[in-house]
């Protein structure tokens, strides 16, 4: 694919209307520099130079999509709480539609917070509280989903596995996109092992996708191609899914596309340098399913996600990629 093509494609999805429905989450960076061991416990002594915050989890996706696109929504169920006050506010900086949030009076805003001393990662403290949405909740969810369904051409299932994604809220949205050719892709968990049948498109990790088809993950084959285990799980998970596209990446291996009735396609990683990992699964299903939208083959989605994917971990943090990047790293 050159770089005439990836224009064009994100051309057609600059028009596009994405909804990411998942756990959304506040992502807060304390960044410092270590020089001592602290004498009360044999831990590093951090001082702190600045500190950032940032959309995470699900709402890292929409971060990811609002590069591309300016009709971009998130849902997911926040705090009543200072941080989920900031959570709005840092969306809504980045035109990133927050109407759908739901508020919980019982569940806390999730937050996560790095320490990071020399471009290291000291220690990450979590405030969360798992707590599945209840008969309330799930309708308020929907309420919104089918207020806001004729105003959405694709839809991101991001399931970090925090309690939001249940069975019903998946079959039930399912349900109200039925024939109206909306692409829906997810981004699954496996310890939320949910049926994702039906849908069009399932991007998980190479782990996440073996422990989904219980099937023992050794090492990989340096040709993903050659690697009998991952072309049997794929096979498996088509089959269950009934999904029209599985895409697994594979770190350092890069991607690979298993299409029904098709044969597996490979592409190689295109990272130059990797910095950080963190973030990257929500920049390849961002990118894959606003290039399915915007009318890309499967194949063709995959490329950018993988490009995508390859720049974001040349980056330390909750980073996105820009247009502008993306279309530099396809050739001419």
């Amino acid at each position: 694919m050159n770089r005439e093509r990836i224009h064009n494609i994100l051309s057609e999805a600059s028009a596009k209307r994405i909804l990411v429905i998942g756990d959304v989450m506040l992502d807060e960076f304390v960044w410092g520099k270590v020089s001592r061991i602290s004498p009360e416990a044999p831990v590093p002594v951090v001082e702190v130079s600045h500190e950032n915050s940032y959309p995470g989890g699900a709402a890292n996706v929409a971060r990811n999509l609002a590069e591309f696109t300016g009709s971009v929504r998130v849902l997911g169920m926040i705090g009543r709480d200072s941080f989920g006050a900031q959570l709005r506010g840092l969306l809504g900086e980045e035109r990133i539609r927050t109407d759908c949030l739901v508020e919980s009076a019982s569940a806390p805003t999730i937050v996560k917070t790095r320490i990071i001393a020399r471009q290291q990662q000291v220690v990450r403290v979590d405030r969360e509280k798992k707590i599945k949405p209840d008969a309330e909740v799930l309708r308020a969810i929907l309420a919104q989903v089918e207020r806001v369904l004729s105003e959405t051409d694709a839809i991101i299932f991001e399931d970090y596995g925090k309690g939001l994604l249940v069975q019903e809220l998946k079959n039930e949205v399912c349900k109200l996109v039925a024939g109206r050719g909306i692409v829906v892709t997810v981004d699954p968990n496996p310890g939320n092992p949910l049926d994702w049948s039906g849908v069009t498109a399932i991007k998980p990790n190479r782990s996440e996708a073996f422990a989904a088809a219980g099937v023992p993950n050794g090492d990989p084959a340096d040709d993903p191609l050659q690697d009998a285990p991952l072309l049997e799980v794929g096979r498996r998970l088509i089959e269950r899914w009934q999904a029209k596209q599985l895409l697994i990446t594979l770190s350092e291996h890069g991607m690979i596309l298993f299409e029904d009735g098709q044969p597996p396609y490979h592409t190689p990683t295109r990272a130059q340098e990797v910095f950080d990992v963190s973030g990257a699964g929500d920049t390849a299903i961002s990118l894959y399913t606003l290039a399915l939208a915007a009318g890309a083959t499967a194949q063709e989605a995959a490329e950018i996600a993988n490009h995508a994917s390859g720049i974001v971990v040349g980056k330390l943090g909750t980073a996105t990629v820009s247009a502008a990047e993306l279309i530099e790293s396809f050739p001419e």
